[in-house]
């Protein structure tokens, strides 16, 4: 009988398993003596938090790697803390070695209130300047991860995101949550996953990995030709519009302009790299290199 309790609880704790496999650096140095001393536990409590919360009611198999690195900025108070906060996540690609880059976003209007040895709960149904934002993050993750296993299969985590987004922006502590015209904003980046507008590109995210970066070591000129899939159907949408302002589109390309870059150098049309330049123009220069 004990044995079998012993299987029972490992059996379940690997249903039940998180979904992320989340490291935490925190860099403080900016601060007043007084508030790195009570923020010398802040990372391990943020770690904690994240790897520990359970986000989906999935059978949860090999967690996501990501990384939260942040940088606090000021203080206010003993309490009161302004930082910014950079998310990486990524995902291994199939038979290979290799890990394919997710999101990396560099989030610099965060304000909360920490105390020393606060105990951190998720309520999703609430807002809460510290929580909520990791819970936005955390969804973020677990969406773009989801896409990649199925056709927009992210859109239960990215509703519950924008969620967090609309209660944030209604909430007295709305830094950060509002609609922004700055290159970023968590309002825009979930708005335009959702967005019909954008709905063909991020259906091409599931061919992408799974018949593009996962397929490529069993079949390298069908698995480019899905990676070019995506660059065509965004400068489709280029050539209708004559731009494309969108925070989702340039997040994607913030993580994934080396991976094109290096999966595409072997296609025989450099004009992918013309076309490049004109749907993601901050990596004009890199682009630009492999023209010929």
């Amino acid at each position: 009988m004990k044995y079998i309790l012993i299987v029972f609880l490992f059996l379940s704790a690997i249903i039940y398993s998180q979904e992320l496999n989340c490291k935490v650096d925190v860099n403080f140095q900016s601060l007043p003596v007084n508030n790195r001393e009570l923020l010398v536990d802040f990372a391990g409590v943020i770690e904690n938090y994240m790897n520990t919360t359970k986000y989906t009611q999935e059978d949860w198999g090999e967690r996501i790697d990501c990384t939260l690195n942040i940088l606090f900025l000021s203080a206010g108070s003993d309490i009161d803390y302004s930082a910014q906060i950079v998310v990486v996540s990524q995902r291994p690609i199939f038979q290979s070695t290799k890990k394919s880059p997710m999101l990396i976003v560099n989030d610099g209007q965060w304000q909360f209130r920490y105390q020393k040895g606060q105990a951190l709960y998720p309520n999703q149904t609430s807002f809460d300047p510290l929580t909520s934002l990791l819970d936005f993050y955390a969804l973020i993750i677990i969406g773009m991860d989801m896409d990649t296993f199925g056709v927009i299969g992210g859109t239960p985590y990215f509703k519950r995101a924008q969620d967090i987004v609309n209660l944030g922006a209604n909430s007295n502590a709305n830094f950060g949550w509002q609609s922004s015209s700055a290159v970023y904003s968590r309002w825009g980046l979930v708005n335009d996953i959702l967005s019909e507008r954008y709905s063909a590109f991020r259906s091409s995210i599931f061919s992408y990995h799974q018949f593009g970066l996962d397929s490529f070591t069993k079949n390298g000129s069908v698995a480019i030709q899905n990676i070019v899939y995506l660059v065509d159907v965004l400068w489709n949408m280029y050539q209708q519009t004559g731009s494309i302002n969108s925070v989702y589109v340039r997040t994607f390309f913030d993580a994934k302009h080396g991976e094109m870059i290096e999966y595409l150098t072997s296609y025989n049309d450099t004009e992918i790299f013309a076309k490049l330049i004109k749907i993601d123009p901050p990596h004009t220069s890199k682009y630009s290199a492999l023209i010929p």
